[in-house]
């Protein structure tokens, strides 16, 4: 039977480091601090956002939150992040995705200043992270090497298959690991053999977005697994990416959902936001 990986555990050590560095900086004057913006009213974002809050509380943060209706124009979200990019309270700007159809997420992830981009999001981060020479990390990928780090499996000369090529998770995902000496692999729906190349994998990361697609026989034994999926059944239930009773058997190390990859997202956000908070006063 395999280990259980506490992504709760494990983000709450991360939330506690930075609530600990966070009041350092706040005896030194600077209260750093989060803007949150929010168009719509998507259920599953007002999910995330109250919890990013939450966070923000914990940590010492200042969360501001900007809660816009789902008409708002391309240009009146731009103007908002113009606006937030000025303020030298904001050190960290999150727009939550996805946005309404009639605003292009690629220009507003374009406008965020690259040094407010807790994302890691913006075209000036991502070339960063792909020649390793970054100031922030995407929460999700991030989160998930904090995981695989917490097994004590060195990710140096594992074999790893990542499923899923998004520019959130799965292609970040992969350069992160490479940038650990992992040897990898990314699948996707094109790709032929899939079975057989994840059944290869020391450390497999599953974020292709449908449920259980990961099953038995695509597994090592005494693999690390890590579940990035989030979706919900027709009964309601949350189920991963990954069938787990009939994996969990099989890998050394597995990640639940929930309580796995999801709370890690957000330690790192606020990770993140510290370290913005510390470039912008000269102290990082």
């Amino acid at each position: 039977m395999s280990i259980l990986i506490d992504g709760k555990k494990i983000s709450a050590q991360v939330k506690e480091a930075v609530a600990a560095e966070a009041a350092a900086l706040r005896e030194q004057g600077i209260e750093p601090g989060l803007a949150v913006v929010l168009v719509g009213d998507d259920p599953a974002s007002r999910v995330y956002v109250n919890n990013k809050k939450k966070a923000c509380d914990f940590c010492g943060l200042r969360s501001m939150e900007y809660a816009l209706p789902a008409s708002t124009s391309e240009a009146e979200l731009l103007a908002l992040i113009a606006q937030l990019n000025a303020d030298p309270a904001v050190n960290g700007i999150l727009v939550q995705l996805p946005l309404p159809s009639q605003i292009c997420e690629e220009h507003i992830i374009a406008a965020i200043d690259p040094r407010k981009d807790v994302d890691a999001f913006h075209p000036v981060n991502v070339g960063k992270i792909m020649i390793g020479d970054f100031d922030f990390l995407p929460c999700t990928p991030a989160g998930c090497i904090d995981l695989i780090d917490s097994t004590g499996v060195p990710i140096e000369g594992k074999r790893c298959v990542v499923i899923g090529r998004s520019n959130i998770v799965g292609k970040p995902m992969a350069m992160l690991l490479l940038h650990r000496n992992g040897t990898v692999t990314i699948c996707h729906s094109r790709t032929k053999n899939l079975k057989e190349i994840c059944k290869e994998a020391d450390i497999l990361v599953a974020a292709v977005g449908k449920p259980r697609f990961v099953t038995a026989d695509m597994v090592k034994e005494g693999a690390v697994v890590i579940d990035v999926g989030m979706n919900r059944l027709p009964d309601g239930k949350l189920c991963g990416d990954v069938d787990f009773e009939a994996v969990s058997p099989i890998a050394g190390y597995i990640t639940p959902v929930p309580g796995g990859v999801g709370p890690m997202t957000i330690a790192t956000l606020m990770r993140n936001t510290l370290k913005a908070a510390k470039l912008q006063n000269g102290l990082a």
